[in-house]
């Protein structure tokens, strides 16, 4: 007992020494100098970490400890000397293909009562800091004290909380703590715990100053978080479902936060850049590009042969690589099965990608559509995917997710391995947030987790707001990985839209997802100037370099992405009255001199050819532009 006890007065004494000498020598910044991170321990011996950077962005993760069998209280024990980490790899798609990025780390080493070892290591890169926790000889993980405390922040988009991320990310003001209104109809709002938010989160102190919170590197045993509201400007991170007891060597998900302007945010790639690196070896056989698709125009399935062949023969006239086969197609009729459709897109050289229901949400007994249960089990899902690439199909779509749980984590990852063994690329719907998973497995082409324009069929409510949230996306979900809203609707669904043709164009540029689905009936498309069906024929959804050139959450926003030797610059107006956006195309290089910019005109399309792009354009009130320079 005297031992135990004069080793731990030992620690605490060793402790309050290593801090009293050497705590400006913890303090360490970005390579590039702008961000400093300056950590000190808490009452309770956890590690908070004030982060600063010099355009203004003043915030705290305080109380970094994980909840074990016996960790009430923690010492510290070892502070690591700064290690320079340097990464570079290639993507199959996303803002950029080729990703470099380099941070500062450090490892804050804690020993509970027990003598069991838990490690929190920091990185600071130039646009963002990231930490995770690590348990070198395992032990029990019941959960996390992790707070982020924003200071002085004025305004917030926070999208609360729904298993399938679908919600609108609502602006709250400075002093605004609570949900005022219901995001989606399937919100759930409060408990007694306070307002529950999802990743990601935007923050801004200034009008150079912004942070995004998110979340990266999810592995399998691994639950992903979400935030919860703690009033003041705190927002406490928590796991769906804590890992329980856990092997050596286990990890938490990186928690993320990317700092700096506006444009610091949207071009960011940090929540790939902390992820694992490409674990399925050649993905040569990932062909980002665009695809027809049933369900918007006629909210269902695709259980009709003879639908089916028209949307196979809109790509075929697109010159669409891909036709999504949806919902419904193991109930095939009128004319043929789904065998009889996929030998029909390989008669027209159209590759077709196929729906699965999880089954584990919502699943038959609930109404849900199938096919059900042929994914679920190792040994199913291998027949079934060995069926898929021998029939020549290009990827599967897999539909309704049972949140955020461990089982569901470990499931995505297993269905991802499992496609990539038969060639195969995944879009995630009704899923979690893309959590960097497609750049750990680049056959992972696309993730829901969006209010998208699946929802005209669903309710009125995204008639009047879509301008609004279609402007706030490149802000919010768009930075962390690839969105599919399925856009580019020219006519209605059930309910009516009221953005203008160019605004719905130019989301096919603004939205970026490696396979792009457009929702509208064939005749929407067939019908325009041969100008906007070259414009989607030659579309690329795989993109060397984004630049955001303008705008604000909610308001506008312009973006150049550049595709080769090629600059498509998109924009969108927010608001209902007109407004002027800021198109300079000033920054970016390589820039060609032959402009083809498609803009709303007087009753129909204004398309005209420039020799150089204008400094500015008035966009018509929830209007928008593209312009292709070549």
């Amino acid at each position: 007992m005297k031992r135990t006890l004069l080793f731990c007065f030992a620690i605490v004494a060793l402790t309050a020494m290593l801090f009293s000498s050497c705590k400006k020598s913890m303090e360490f910044s970005s390579p590039d100098g702008q961000l400093t991170l300056v950590p000190s321990v808490s009452h309770d011996g956890s590690l908070s970490i004030s982060i600063s950077h010099r355009n203004g962005a003043s915030f705290e993760v305080s109380s970094l400890k994980l909840l074990t069998d016996d960790s009430a209280r923690v010492t510290l024990t070892s502070v690591s000397d700064v290690v320079a980490v340097k990464d570079d790899y290639m993507m199959a798609a996303g803002k950029r293909l080729h990703c470099s990025n380099s941070a500062n780390e450090r490892i804050f080493s804690f020993v509970d009562s027990k003598g069991c070892t838990q490690q929190v290591v920091v990185r600071v890169y130039n646009d963002g800091i990231a930490y995770r926790y690590v348990l070198p000889q395992g032990g029990v993980v019941n959960g996390e004290t992790s707070l982020f405390k924003m200071n002085g922040s004025v305004k917030r988009w926070l999208q609360s909380y729904e298993q399938s991320y679908e919600g609108f990310f609502k602006p709250y003001a400075e002093g605004q703590n609570s949900i005022m209104e219901k995001t989606s109809p399937r919100d759930t709002n409060t408990d007694s715990l306070g307002v529950h938010f999802g990743f990601p989160a935007l923050f801004e102190f200034n009008d150079k100053s912004f942070v995004l919170l998110s979340e990266a590197d999810v592995h399998h045993h691994n639950s992903a978080a979400s935030l919860w509201s703690n009033g003041d400007l705190s927002y406490r991170v928590a796991a769906q479902e804590n890992a329980g007891v856990v092997e050596s060597g286990w990890m938490s998900p990186w928690r993320v936060a990317i700092v700096g302007s506006l444009a610091d945010v949207v071009e960011s790639t940090l929540v790939t850049d902390v992820c694992e690196s490409n674990k399925i070896g050649d993905f040569s056989w990932v062909k980002p590009g665009v695809a027809s698709w049933i369900y918007w125009a006629y909210n269902h399935g695709s259980n009709d042969f003879q639908i089916i062949k028209q949307y196979v023969d809109m790509a075929r006239d697109l010159h669409l690589p891909y036709v999504l086969i949806d919902a419904e197609w193991d109930e095939m009729s009128n004319g043929g099965n789904i065998d009889d459709a996929i030998n029909y897109a390989a008669e027209k050289g159209v590759r077709p990608i196929l729906w699965y229901n999880s089954t584990t949400a919502w699943i038959k007994e609930w109404g849900a559509p199938g096919p059900f249960y042929r994914l679920n089990k190792t040994e199913d899902r291998e027949k079934e995917f060995s069926w898929l690439e021998e029939k020549g199909v290009a990827g599967v779509k897999v539909d309704f997710f049972d949140a955020d749980k461990l089982s569901t984590m470990d499931y995505c990852i297993d269905i991802l391995e499992s496609a990539a063994k038969h060639h195969l690329t995944v879009n995630f719907h009704g899923a979690t947030l893309p959590r960097g998973w497609q750049r750990t497995y680049p056959n992972l082409v696309s993730t829901e987790a969006v209010y998208g324009a699946e929802w005209y069929n669903n309710g009125p409510v995204l008639t009047s707001r879509a301008a609004a949230h279609n402007a706030t996306l490149p802000f919010t979900r768009g930075v962390v990985g690839s969105m599919d809203y399925t856009p580019c609707t020219f006519t209605d669904s059930q309910y009516p839209h009221v953005t203008t043709d160019a605004h719905e164009l130019a989301l096919t540029v603004l939205f970026e997802s490696a396979v792009l689905h457009l929702a509208d009936r064939p005749s929407a498309y067939l019908s325009q100037p041969d100008e906007i069906k070259n414009f989607l024929t030659e579309l690329p959804t795989a993109w060397d370099e984004t630049r955001l050139l303008s705008g604000y959450p909610g308001e506008s926003v312009v973006m150049a992405r550049r595709h080769g030797s090629v600059w498509y610059v998109a924009g969108i107006n927010g608001l209902d009255d007109s407004q002027g956006v800021a198109t300079s195309i000033s920054g970016l290089s390589n820039v060609g001199g032959q402009v083809s910019l498609f803009q709303d005109g007087d009753g129909g399309w204004n398309i005209s050819n420039l020799t150089e792009m204008p400094q500015s354009l008035t966009l018509k009130p929830r209007g928008g532009f593209v312009a292709v320079i070549k």
